[in-house]
């Protein structure tokens, strides 16, 4: 961080296809310029790079506000549609270790729809691809995004009566990531505070794993 009044906070959209993750993606950015539409196959099918504008309003260092920069990896979604395990992995584990590479990833968030159960078998497929892509110490640098979040709000369930009611696979896994889970809905523009409540969210998180970062190093197996 050059600018001791800004700072800089690097993420990647990790999920399968058709959960939403860039349009996950576009809402942290306030952009829309990762591609997102439904379609019968995978829309994403190589990684890319958003950034911010300069975010004012977000966070403050002893006193002072400083100016908040998002830096998003869009992904494509695992299982792809045309893309192997292997391809998606290196693709993604190339694309973290050429961008990140240096400055370090805050947090992976692992796109998982609302509105759609959680299976254990799709839980561990997730679990075992992040564990690849991450390393060992993948737990402290995750956080679950749960978007689609209208359509649990359509049935009446608000976010205390949703986890009340989740399964135990979603259960066990928001454990195991010490309980960093944020609700988006995606399916609409995402207004102004529901932004500024997210990212202060993702922020706190950072914050509690002491802002460090994960440095990755990407080799071809």
């Amino acid at each position: 961080m050059a600018d001791t009044n800004e700072m800089t906070i690097n993420l990647v959209v990790l999920g399968k296809t058709q959960t939403g993750k860039s349009a996950a993606g576009n809402s942290l950015l306030g952009s829309s310029g990762f591609e997102s539409r439904r379609s019968p196959s995978s829309v994403t099918t190589r990684c890319s790079l958003g950034r911010s504008c300069r975010i004012l309003g977000i966070t403050r260092r002893n006193g002072c506000e400083l100016a908040l920069r998002v830096r998003v990896l869009d992904t494509p979604g695992y299982p792809h549609s045309a893309l192997s395990k292997e391809q998606v992995r290196n693709t993604v584990g190339s694309a973290l270790a050429h961008h990140f590479g240096e400055e370090g990833l805050h947090l992976a968030l692992l796109v998982l729809r609302a509105d759609l159960p959680l299976c254990p078998d799709e839980s561990d497929d997730a679990v075992q691809f992040i564990q690849e892509l991450l390393g060992p110490t993948w737990k402290d640098f995750t956080a679950v995004l749960l978007t689609h979040a209208d359509k649990a709000e359509e049935a009446g369930c608000s976010e205390e009566t949703y986890l009340n009611s989740a399964s135990s696979t979603l259960l066990s896994l928001l454990s195991s990531v010490q309980h960093k889970y944020i609700f988006l809905d995606n399916q609409r523009n995402i207004i102004k505070e529901e932004r500024t409540t997210v990212l202060r969210k993702l922020l706190n998180f950072i914050k509690q794993n002491n802002y460090q970062v994960l440095l990755l190093k990407h080799s071809k197996e």
